[in-house]
């Protein structure tokens, strides 16, 4: 959700391009924890970990719509315009618009590089 909160503040709101929504969402922390390039890049070799995010569509921010086990939600009743539409877990698709297809336990343990370079 606070993906959607940056997409619609930030982007819609004109205060960063799409381009840095991309930077401060996917690439920076992959890098800030030593995961790039596995993580954080569309590349040979990277994990294909991929957001297809509708700019258009509009949704109200609630904790019944959430994948997670929370029944809560700091932006709770919030309406904003950009969600994903589709995610891809190491290229294969595990959301598809509201409808969750992912199998439990797929998760991998990403060995981090020490002293990994920030930035």
């Amino acid at each position: 959700d606070r993906q959607m909160v940056m997409w619609d503040q930030g982007v819609n709101g004109q205060h960063f391009s799409a381009n840095r929504f991309v930077e401060l969402t996917a690439t920076n922390p992959a890098k800030i924890f030593g995961m790039y390039p596995r993580k954080g890049t569309l590349a040979v070799g990277s994990d294909a970990d991929i957001v297809l995010w509708d700019p258009n569509k509009k949704h109200t921010i609630s904790a019944n719509t959430m994948h997670m086990r929370t029944d809560y939600n700091l932006y709770e009743g919030w309406q904003v315009k950009g969600k994903p539409a589709k995610v891809f877990l190491r290229g294969k698709l595990i959301v598809d618009g509201e409808r969750w297809l992912g199998t439990q336990g797929t998760g991998q343990f990403i060995k981090r590089q020490a002293h990994a370079p920030v930035l």
